[in-house]
């Protein structure tokens, strides 16, 4: 839901900056692979650590670079299938970052096993949620639904609450909760989301077939 209203907001609020890289010969796909890389550092150096506030304005820094690469390649005129599947592609290793993170945090120093079992749902669930719309896709149904939890939700409210709850460091009393909260809220929302988009799939699938069309990739299932 998110990315119907702030991706249109933050691209024109971006565009400026993207032209500056442009001018100055920065790809896109440099972009992109610079921007993964802060965050899978940033996730994965401050969170095992409980530093969540660092982590979050680490990662809040670098994240907005799957914003930036495809206005530089829009800009530039370069838009491409390579371009489109290499930032898919980094944007589910940057996703297992994040929730790996915490996962690691609640296995060790965090010390609950149930929140990091949660941190992992999250993980799986949230790769799970984007393969079944790509899949969908595959076989040439159009995957008509958003759904409840997407990965600017996924994002947005974990870091938020990351963010605010590594502000207990500072002396902030009663925000280490927060944490706890949002991974519970993104991993039923996933849970929704996925269960939505595989009933739309199922759906599409039947008019498909009672159409009497043939998907496309069907030789690959697995």
């Amino acid at each position: 839901m998110l990315n119907k209203y702030a991706r249109a907001f933050f691209t024109r609020v971006l565009t400026p900056f993207a032209a500056f890289l442009l001018r100055r010969g920065v790809t896109p796909d440099a972009v992109t692979l610079v921007g993964t890389a802060g965050v899978v550092a940033g996730a994965l150096v401050f969170f095992p650590r409980g530093e969540f506030f660092w982590g979050t304005i680490v990662i809040t820094l670098f994240v907005f670079s799957d914003l930036v690469d495809g206005n530089m390649a829009r800009q530039a005129g370069v838009s491409s299938r390579w371009g489109a599947f290499l930032d898919s592609t980094l944007d589910r290793v940057a996703d297992g970052a994040v929730f790996g993170g915490f996962a690691l945090w609640y296995a060790g120093a965090g010390d609950d096993d149930v929140l990091c079992a949660v941190s992992i749902f999250c993980l799986a669930s949230g790769q799970v949620v984007s393969y079944t719309k790509a899949r969908g896709e595959s076989i040439g149904l159009p995957v008509a639904v958003n759904g409840l939890v997407e990965r600017a939700e996924r994002l947005v409210v974990s870091l938020v609450a990351a963010g605010l709850a590594g502000l207990h460091a500072f002396g902030v009393p009663g925000v280490k909760i927060l944490l706890p909260v949002a991974l519970w809220v993104v991993a039923v929302g996933s849970a929704v989301t996925l269960g939505q988009r595989v009933v739309t799939v199922r759906r599409e699938a039947a008019e498909a077939d009672a159409g009497g069309s043939t998907p496309r990739g069907s030789e690959a299932t697995s």
